[in-house]
């Protein structure tokens, strides 16, 4: 078996993602929603890129994740696979547009696959939703898992706060982790949930567990790029280490333009025809 460090290989497949985990390698994924970042993100050498639907808040201005179309997924998954060309990329399903009916979660997930070109889709939830899985999956589509926090039932929770602190929902987590893995799932995102539980997941399960707010002992890490470079300044949740102040250094640039245009000193003769 040839043994791929994920540093050199030309392109991340989920058999790659899997032999990481095997040895021990932590595996990285930040998102990404168009075309320009994704092709920064990728370059980098990331080895999963998110098309999450985190665009919703941090693209469109909303307060949840939930108004996000299939259409507009599907836009922003387009704009990030012609950027890419080694990182893995995964794609949110959006809230309305798999539970409940596995007729509907295949189109998705067929429309996702066949109009983005992208390599996998993600999706939220664990029992409540395994016929979706399945039916996706007997397509031949990679699903990947998402438990915990699950923003798009936010309005089920009522709030952001760490889920799975009380020993039934840890359970069910747990056991939903292991559904998840016997469907046929490649990974499984585990969100805001205390870190001894996320490290006994990972432990669990042969397959690859990705980390948000869930502690060092996964499989690897996931943030959401706006939040890490410092762009979106207003969340700051304990799980982000902020890299970059993005913001800070936009402004300084917008302000000096702006100088500069005010003062006529911008454009100066070598910068004119």
């Amino acid at each position: 078996m040839t043994v791929h460090s994920s540093a050199n290989v030309k392109r991340i497949t989920t058999h790659i993602l899997q032999e990481m985990k095997d040895r021990g390698e932590k595996i990285s994924m930040l998102t990404a929603y168009d075309f320009s970042m994704a092709k920064i993100v990728d370059a980098s050498g990331i080895d999963i890129i998110l098309v999450g639907d985190s665009a919703s808040n941090v693209m469109a201005g909303h307060e949840t994740t939930l108004p996000i179309t299939l259409d507009q997924m599907i836009y922003h998954a387009s704009s990030v696979v012609r950027a890419v060309s080694r990182s893995f990329v995964v794609v949110d399903i959006p809230f309305g547009s798999y539970q409940g009916n596995s007729s509907e979660a295949l189109r998705s997930a067929i429309r996702i696959m066949k109009e983005s070109g992208a390599h996998a889709v993600k999706v939220e939830g664990g029992s409540e939703i395994k016929e979706s899985v399945a039916r996706i999956l007997s397509a031949g589509v990679p699903v990947m898992g998402h438990l915990g926090l699950t923003p798009q039932s936010i309005y089920k929770f009522g709030t952001y706060t760490v889920r799975a602190k009380e020993d039934a929902e840890a359970t069910k987590l747990l056991e939903d982790a292991k559904l998840l893995e016997e469907l046929g799932c490649f990974a499984i995102v585990v969100e805001k949930i205390p870190a001894d539980l996320a490290k006994k997941v990972a432990e669990s399960v042969t397959i690859p567990i990705i980390g948000i707010g869930a502690g060092g002992g996964v499989d690897g890490q996931v943030l959401v790029v706006h939040d890490m470079l410092g762009i979106t300044q207003e969340f700051k949740p304990r799980f982000l280490r902020q890299y970059a102040d993005l913001e800070g250094i936009m402004m300084q640039a917008f302000g000096q333009y702006i100088k500069d245009v005010k003062s006529k000193d911008f454009p100066n003769d070598k910068e004119s025809y």
